[in-house]
């Protein structure tokens, strides 16, 4: 018996395999625990990913030729860390993804406000170049939230989404929709852009 939708390994079940692929990714991440850095991640097509490349497949315990009943259809495969010093924006500009590549995912965490909150930012920290003091406001904000973001897109514009608050750290609180997170899921889908 599976309790609270999960299979046993753990992996929430999904409807879409975008969506299992975020909850995969989301739940990976959170094994790391708090406090990580962003996490870029290619998503490629589990059968393709055996037939083109059987080493890496193999290495990523996906070896054999036949997908395994509940194998996922895409595969997340971790990217080098990202750049120390460098906008997630500017970064994000610079990334162009081979035709192997299904999609791609991000995990971030930032915090948050709630939207009564929000409309209490002072309006000196709503100024262009005040980013830092807002930033500074918003970390020192008594109903401020620590969220792990997880966004993923596919090359035929398919998005999924999931949120994870650290106050609420566990696989059956997390949220998902396609529309959680638009500017990080616009930023992604732009690195598969002409």
């Amino acid at each position: 018996m599976r309790m609270n939708n999960l299979p046993i390994d753990g992996t929430p079940l999904a409807a879409s395999p975008l969506t299992r692929a975020v909850l995969e990714i989301d739940e990976y991440v959170a094994g790391l625990g708090w406090d990580q850095p962003a996490r870029l991640f290619a998503l490629v097509d589990t059968d393709r990913l055996r037939a083109e490349e059987p080493a890496l497949a193999e290495q990523l315990g996906l070896g054999g030729e036949d997908r395994r009943d509940g194998e996922a259809p895409l595969t997340p495969v971790e990217q080098d860390e990202l750049p120390a010093g460098i906008p997630l924006d500017e970064f994000l500009g610079t990334i162009a993804w081979p035709d192997a590549v299904s999609g791609c995912a991000m995990t971030v965490e930032r915090l948050m406000l709630p939207p009564s909150a929000e409309a209490s930012v002072p309006e000196n920290l709503q100024e262009e170049g005040a980013e830092e003091r807002l930033a500074r406001w918003v970390a020192e904000h008594p109903e401020r939230q620590e969220v792990r973001m997880t966004v993923a897109v596919l090359r035929d514009g398919a998005r999924e989404s999931a949120l994870r608050l650290r106050e609420k750290d566990s696989p059956t609180e997390v949220l998902t929709g396609p529309d959680l997170v638009p500017g990080l899921t616009e930023a992604l889908a732009a690195t598969f852009g002409d």
